[in-house]
């Protein structure tokens, strides 16, 4: 028999909100990846995928913030059954509260490509801190890592422009 998994995209998004987990990996093969996401509250950050990432809306409504090459920040708001196309290396950030949850689906990390995770001061808008990862097994959840290394570092949450200091969540 071939491998087909098949997932209830409702079910696995209850179980992340009762067991309080973020992420749930559906599959992982040589070429593609497809996980269910539950929301954070605390956010901030813009992901740069080496791949193309198609997000479908499960439950819940998204702010998805992306930045274009000249720095400016724009939001597209994803209603509950709606689906984005973000192309690779497209800076995007995913807000949505944690009572909501999303399917992500990417094409698996080539041997040696970079997920980059980079945060913005808040009030001034420099460049804050980045975030390196080489992701070769997603359920290791590479966004909860930067966000530790991030929050944990007061020198990474402070603005050498303006001063400011990005508060814990």
């Amino acid at each position: 028999m071939l491998p087909m998994p098949v997932a209830d995209l409702m079910a696995v998004g209850d179980e992340l909100l009762r067991t309080g987990k973020r992420v749930r990996v559906l599959w992982q093969t040589d070429d593609t990846l497809a996980f269910v996401a539950r929301g954070r509250e605390y956010r901030s950050e813009f992901h740069l995928d080496p791949s193309d990432e198609v997000m479908f809306m499960i439950k819940g409504e998204m702010k998805l913030h992306y930045r274009f090459p000249d720095g400016r920040e724009d939001i597209q708001v994803l209603k509950q059954g709606e689906v984005v196309y973000t192309a690779a290396s497209v800076p995007h950030s995913p807000r949505f509260p944690p009572d909501a949850y999303l399917l992500v689906m990417e094409r698996r990390r080539r041997p040696g490509e970079v997920d980059r995770f980079q945060w913005f001061c808040p009030k001034c808008d420099g460049f804050l801190h980045e975030e390196q990862f080489v992701v070769h097994d997603y359920t290791l959840d590479p966004v909860s890592k930067a966000y530790a290394n991030f929050f944990d570092s007061e020198s990474a949450r402070t603005c050498k422009g303006c001063g400011h200091v990005m508060p814990k969540p």
